[in-house]
């Protein structure tokens, strides 16, 4: 692992067990109920139709990886396990693998700054080759990539699993580095940043005033995080004893907060019910950080906000060397911000089909969560091998995203739904899709990073 020059992790605070206890829960209460939604989290494995891991097949192909995050390191560890003799080569910087799902929790003081931070090392497949370096120019016409080093890496299929940058360069005004200070959180930007953001956010809850919230017009990933942070701040708000004092203030992006119908106005009806003040059709563009006020681009022209706590979640593009590469849609709304075209049920490039795109990099209408990479890559996976084995796959990725939705302490809402927004529940009669249950809290906090674990290594 990389050497940590960071501040100290803070633990969670020691209010989490007063404030659990004044929903009837404690800590015993929580250790007997995560085995139960431990299990109930794992039994949503992927099936895939066509699976014929029982017998590997004999290549000789070469196969690159292109990121080591969620998607990268599930993909090479099922090919691991599904092919003999084939070259599979990872390649990505990174030493540290961070389980993004926990940033909410570490930006909320529900966990410490360490909690989701691991080593790549840790989950890279027996027998695949890690190049520890980044990818600068993807070539499929040559069918190679170029590592930022310049060495050149051949390939006969490529997988781009190079995940999202976050453009914090196009608002105007912003300065990741003072993330922690003067109200200002951003909690998407990593471990270090999570935990800052919870330092600003504790200096408003002792105080209390206006918080803004928001997201961006881009395609992001998880797009619940902005709406639990929200109401994650609001319930802290209210066992403080400073929720009369303070303004929650949402900036949507759009004319709804959740691209789900069903699921938008369930999280309306909480917002009016919690007594949040919704701004549609907001969308940030810059930052007075010395004033405290931010600039949102409304129908009405330029807007500002004033706040006391800001949770700045910036726009979200594919990485600059897939950007600047022939792999992104050339029109339509994924050609923007450069998202690798791709077969929506296949997860094949249409125009490569040498090439396979998964994780929050493919160009696909729903699909940037862990949940989405447990059901992508096994299709994407699918396809590959059975070409190399001379068939076809009928394996089929159907949108499949998950939010488990946290509404307050010790309660969430499991959102599951697909490409054409049906909501497609995994436990239907245990868990119900659109109500606050311990149950979904429990799978949220506690055991979906095992089962995610699981994911990496190929398991689940």
């Amino acid at each position: 692992m990389d050497k940590d020059t960071t501040r100290a992790p803070m633990e969670a605070p020691a209010d989490d067990d007063a404030a659990l206890a004044r929903r009837g829960l404690d800590r015993r209460t929580l250790l007997k109920l995560s085995a139960a939604g431990a299990a109930l989290a794992t039994g949503a494995t992927a099936v895939v139709p066509s699976a014929r891991a029982q017998n590997a097949v004999r290549t000789k192909a070469r196969i690159v990886i292109a990121g080591a995050g969620a998607a990268g390191l599930s993909m090479a560890s099922r090919l691991a396990r599904r092919l003999e003799g084939a070259t599979i080569t990872l390649i990505d910087a990174r030493r540290r693998h961070l389980y993004q799902p926990g940033f909410t929790l570490v930006a909320a003081g529900l966990k410490s700054q360490d909690y989701p931070i691991s080593r790549t090392a840790d989950y890279i497949a027996s027998g695949v080759e890690w190049i520890e370096e980044g990818v600068a120019e993807f070539d499929p016409d040559a069918n190679q990539v170029v590592t930022e080093s310049g060495r050149a890496v051949p390939y006969d299929y490529l997988v781009v699993a190079a995940g999202i940058d976050l453009d914090y360069d196009s608002l105007d005004g912003m300065e990741v580095s003072r993330v922690g200070r003067d109200g200002l959180g951003s909690h998407y930007g990593g471990p270090e940043a999570a935990h800052a953001t919870w330092e600003s956010l504790s200096h408003f809850l002792a105080t209390g005033g206006t918080g803004l919230f928001m997201r961006p017009a881009t395609e992001m990933k998880c797009a619940g995080a902005p709406l639990k942070y929200t109401f994650l701040a609001d319930d802290r708000l209210r066992d403080r004893g400073r929720r009369e004092d303070s303004q929650i203030i949402y900036a949507a992006h759009s004319k709804s907060l959740f691209s789900v119908p069903i699921v938008a106005e369930k999280v309306r009806m909480l917002f009016e019910d919690r007594g949040f003040d919704t701004r549609y059709e907001h969308v940030m563009t810059g930052i007075d950080l010395g004033r405290k006020e931010a600039t949102f681009a409304t129908p009405d022209g330029p807007k500002q906000i004033s706040y006391d706590f800001i949770n700045v979640i910036p726009p979200m593009r594919a990485a600059a060397a897939v950007r600047d590469s022939a792999l992104p849609w050339q029109e339509g709304p994924f050609a923007a911000d450069g998202w690798v075209e791709a077969d929506k049920h296949t997860l094949r490039h249409p125009r490569f089909p040498n090439v396979f795109a998964v994780g929050d990099v493919a160009g696909v209408p729903k699909g940037k969560t862990a949940a989405s990479v447990k059901w992508q890559v096994p299709v994407a996976a699918d396809h590959l091998v059975a070409q190399l084995d001379g068939k076809d796959s009928d394996a089929v990725y159907d949108g499949y995203t998950s939010c488990p939705l946290i509404t307050q302490m010790g309660r969430a809402m499991l959102v599951e739904f697909d490409y054409r927004n049906n909501l497609t529940p995994s436990f239907p009669g245990v868990v119900a899709p659109l109500e606050e249950l311990w149950i979904s809290w429990v799978m949220k906090t506690i055991a979906l990073k095992p089962t995610y674990i699981a994911m990496l290594r190929g398991e689940a």
